[in-house]
């Protein structure tokens, strides 16, 4: 998730479009760059890490020019280096882009086999190249070289294209990837997102999949891909800048709560073929001799990551039928654990910094561990030290209470367990199949679940005066249920346990009473009567229930009729993704909760976003 800006105007773009790119910089802040079109070519200029270093690299190389498009990476296809920031440049062309190009390997081979030489390893300078090669060949315009561009691309891209010889336009152009214009006096903008235009204009445009727009001083022209011409109206947006950063929530935990379909839609993104019921990671780097040969997958995690490894630890004993075990990374460090050369590693870490899971990871290595990282940060410790790195894409979030971040790390080991079924012969084509397809439309799902929004913040006001809640869960709803607690405690304060379901006969069914809320995840699966009976059991002792059942479930509803159930609905789903939605209605309870007690949820006290001490 990376942030772009563009300007054509009669002002100095360089200081516009940095301003820009600082409303964007929760976005990406791996490198960023500009390019500016001087009149009499495209100058470039980059810098590694945050904005402040592109200030100094500026004030040493000011850029002079009223045309120019600017870029923050988070970094997805090579390492964070000047030569991978953008923008990209081939010939008299440069490029800014946020997305994923999935067929990259392919074009990449086929302009190389054309004698393109590239200077980086981005997925991006391959747009450039194109653009500059149709241009050659006889493109007559700007735009044009950016549709021909256009058809050979598949994946998510949001980009704006310069050219020397077009000194006074821009062409930007969308599928799958936010891009908003912006129209002021006499200039036109564009960018990833409303923060970076409210300083110049509030009349936006928002261009939808498919469509192509020419910037110019006087505003834009927009057309589909195909070069038909499309007519839309601006909108006025009335957001502070506070409020474009954060879309419009009054959080970005809730905003980051919000985005994970489309969280979850970037991490699948080109790694999924249906039609064989398989998966396309290359990153996880394990041959079917390797996958056959495992004797254990060993996960380690902690804290929320920890959580997503105990879901998987189901998914990869159900599907790849070999043993799983989740160690904390805190405690394996200290225990002198055993590794086997037979040992697959999986170390799940959303910095891809965590101190004790990296001490981990270099254990196993030692032994002679294979080890692969789940990670959503490129080129992080983690994924530096392991064999092989599967990125999740969930972006940046600022929200130190993870959210995205872990129904993504979900994702991608599902991905993982279905990789290791297909591979070992324990998952046939069609129960591949099956599996990946639900994954593919689970963001549809997951939509539908946040849904329930409003009636969650009344459950929540309900029970604000609650001083301990008990979440219970079976099978791979235990570890959500674990999260719920975790979140609660988080950003509420509110003392919060999660427990095995089968095990509140055993110690936590003595606390219950009429003040005692319990969460009970009683979705219809496999264990659905057994958990039913645990939320009796609640009812039973005067215990408040809120249970996240599937819509239609009319046996809940009786329940609730009676009082002292409240029921939070979820799509029905097949098994394997239940936990990416089941988690949704908690992630959102804690927040309401957290809210109406006036925490600072989006800095809760004590806790920072990625530990890297012991």
């Amino acid at each position: 998730m990376c942030g772009i800006v563009a300007y054509v105007g009669t002002k100095s773009c360089a200081p516009l479009l940095v301003e820009g790119l600082r409303r964007l910089e929760y976005r990406g802040y791996d490198s960023a760059g500009l390019a500016v079109h001087g009149g009499n070519g495209i100058e470039i200029i980059r810098a590694v890490g945050k904005l402040a270093n592109l200030d100094a690299a500026l004030a040493k190389n000011p850029l002079a020019g009223t045309v120019g498009i600017g870029h923050t990476r988070w970094a997805t296809h090579g390492r964070p280096s000047e030569v991978n920031a953008h923008p990209h440049a081939a010939g008299s062309v440069a490029v800014v882009h946020n997305g994923i190009i999935e067929n990259h390997v392919e074009l990449r081979k086929e302009l190389q086999g054309r004698g393109v030489v590239f200077a980086s390893d981005t997925d991006t300078e391959i747009v450039a190249h194109l653009v500059d090669e149709k241009l050659r060949k006889g493109a007559k315009s700007l735009e044009e070289a950016v549709r021909q561009s256009l058809t050979h691309l598949r994946g998510a891209f949001a980009i704006a294209v310069v050219w020397k010889d077009a000194p006074d336009e821009i062409v930007v152009a969308k599928q799958d990837s936010p891009l908003v214009v912006g129209i002021g006096d006499g200039e036109t903008f564009a960018a990833s997102d409303i923060p970076a235009l409210l300083a110049h204009t509030r009349d936006v445009l928002f261009l939808q999949d498919g469509e192509m727009g020419v910037l110019r001083k006087g505003g834009f022209t927009l057309t589909t891909f195909d070069g038909t011409p499309v007519t839309r109206a601006t909108k006025r947006i009335d957001w502070s800048p506070t409020q474009a950063e954060k879309g419009g929530y009054k959080h970005f935990m809730l905003k980051e709560i919000h985005e994970q379909p489309r969280a979850v839609e970037d991490t699948l993104r080109g790694r999924i073929d249906l039609e064989r019921g398989d998966v396309l990671a290359s990153e996880i780097g394990i041959t079917p001799e390797t996958a056959q040969s495992l004797g254990r997958v060993y996960f380690v995690a902690c804290g929320t990551s920890a959580h997503a490894a105990m879901t998987a630890r189901y998914w990869v004993e159900q599907i790849a039928r070999v043993p799983a075990v989740v160690e904390i990374g805190s405690e394996v460090r200290y225990r002198d654990p055993v590794f086997l050369p037979n040992d697959l590693v999986i170390a799940v870490s959303q910095s891809g910094e965590t101190l004790d899971t990296l001490a981990a990871v270099k254990a196993a290595k030692a032994q002679g561990a294979r080890v692969l990282a789940v990670a959503n940060v490129l080129d992080s410790a983690i994924p530096r030290a392991a064999d092989g790195a599967l990125y999740t894409h969930a972006g940046p979030e600022i929200g130190v209470a993870s959210t995205k971040c872990f129904t993504t790390q979900l994702t991608a080991l599902l991905l993982v367990a279905v990789y290791l079924g297909r591979q070992r012969g324990t998952l046939s084509a069609d129960g591949g199949r099956r599996i990946l397809e639900a994954l593919w439309h689970a963001p549809g799902l997951m939509r539908t679940a946040l849904d329930e929004e409003a009636a969650l913040k009344a459950v929540a006001k309900k029970h604000l005066r609650a001083r301990d809640m008990l979440f219970l869960g079976r099978g791979p709803n235990f570890p959500i249920a674990l999260e719920g607690a975790l979140k609660l405690k988080e950003i509420s304060y509110i003392h919060a346990e999660g427990y095995a379901a089968g095990e509140m006969k055993h110690g936590p069914i003595a606390l219950i009473d009429e003040e005692m809320p319990v969460v009970v995840l009683c979705p219809k699966d496999v264990h659905y009567e057994k958990t039913l009976s645990n939320m009796q059991e609640v009812r039973a002792r005067e215990g408040q229930v809120i249970a996240v059942g599937t819509v239609g479930d009319h046996e809940l509803a009786e329940y609730a009729a009676k009082g002292g159930v409240d029921v939070i609905s979820i799509p029905a789903a097949e098994p394997e993704i239940l936990p990416l939605l089941t988690v949704l209605p908690l992630q959102l309870l804690s927040y309401f909760m957290a809210d109406g007690k006036g925490t600072d949820v989006d800095q809760p006290r004590n806790l920072a976003k990625t530990v890297t001490v012991e």
